[in-house]
């Protein structure tokens, strides 16, 4: 399995995030400029350029014909994804932290940073289907959480909102009212701030990962906690395939400590969990650098990593990947 590398980015990774069919990968980074790439080839088709600071998050439409991108200059953006051309911009108070758009591409849900005073928030946005008539208004607008909420996933048909971030805690919100729904048990829950989340592909369960080294499985409905994968190093990444029952942790220490070590001594590897026997499968090194991205295509033969170090890593599966036994 020779991984692909793709060089475009000045900065570390922030993000990445394949469309439905897979065949084009995004990727955020803190360089300003989300790019687009083939995801079999690794071959870079353009830049989305207008955000002035880092890109933490995106998302694609269902038809592949909508991004949106999430930045700390304050901002959320709505591009057309074969030209480039920005559509709408979404103005906040604070850092933009992660969108995430809802089943049928009618709403996204943003969060933005505590900042200056004021505190982080989850915003709903109606998403117009001519961007000529699009509007700046939240159809909601939730705050409670302390710290940043680095999070926000829609639940299933579009009804809650599923958020995680500094404080920990695992939320379910009412997606029409806003009221708070479930929280996470802090027995069972992370101990330290949840840096990742994302859904399986039939969206009944997710994933979380956090800075406390381990990552958690969680049921979408109730918030019973299902699994629980323990590492040794703080999880900054996680992703589950959608074929297989596997899901990948990343991680690496903290980015004020990476230069105290040599890359060799860095545990800066994508590791394999069997889903079910929380058991170590294997583990994909290369980067020079913490991961901080990982994303699996929606055919679950390939996967992609983000670093630290600037580069993605496409990694296309040997066939002898589809018969690991345990």
């Amino acid at each position: 399995m020779r991984p692909i590398l793709m060089k475009g980015h000045e900065r570390p990774l922030t993000f990445l995030k394949y469309n439905r069919e897979g065949d084009l990968l995004f990727s955020c980074a803190k360089d300003h400029n989300p790019t687009v790439w083939f995801a079999d080839n690794g071959e870079r088709l353009g830049t989305y350029r207008g955000h002035n600071g880092a890109v933490w998050c995106c998302d694609v439409s269902r038809d592949s014909m909508l991004l949106i991108t999430a930045s700390a200059d304050q901002s959320v953006k709505l591009w057309n994804v074969q030209t480039g051309a920005q559509l709408y911009t979404f103005s906040f108070n604070s850092p933009a932290r992660s969108v995430d758009f809802s089943v049928g591409d009618k709403l996204a849900v943003i969060t933005t940073d505590p900042f200056m005073g004021v505190t982080s928030a989850i915003n709903v946005k109606s998403i117009a289907d001519d961007p000529s008539q699009q509007s700046g208004e939240s159809v909601l607008t939730i705050t409670g959480p302390t710290g940043r909420i680095n999070r926000a996933v829609w639940g299933s048909l579009n009804k809650t909102i599923i958020s995680a971030g500094e404080d920990s805690v695992v939320r379910i919100w009412d997606s029409e009212t806003g009221k708070l729904l479930k929280e996470s048990d802090p027995e069972v829950g992370h101990k330290k701030p949840i840096t990742s989340l994302t859904k399986s592909a039939d969206g009944s369960h997710f994933l979380t990962g956090s800075l406390d080294k381990s990552a958690k499985l969680w049921d979408t409905r109730t918030l019973t906690l299902i699994k629980t994968y323990a590492t040794e190093r703080p999880v900054n990444a996680v992703a589950m395939s959608p074929l297989l029952d596997h899901v990948v942790l990343g991680g690496g220490q903290d980015a004020s400590s990476v230069t105290t070590t040599d890359h060799r001594a860095g545990k800066f590897e994508a590791k394999f969990y069997d889903k079910v026997l929380q058991e170590e499968i294997g583990g994909v090194k290369g980067h020079f650098g913490p991961i901080n991205a990982l994303a699996f295509n929606p055919d679950g033969k390939s996967f992609s990593s983000g670093g630290e170090d600037g580069y993605v890593r496409l990694h296309h599966f040997d066939p002898d990947y589809f018969n690991i036994k345990i």
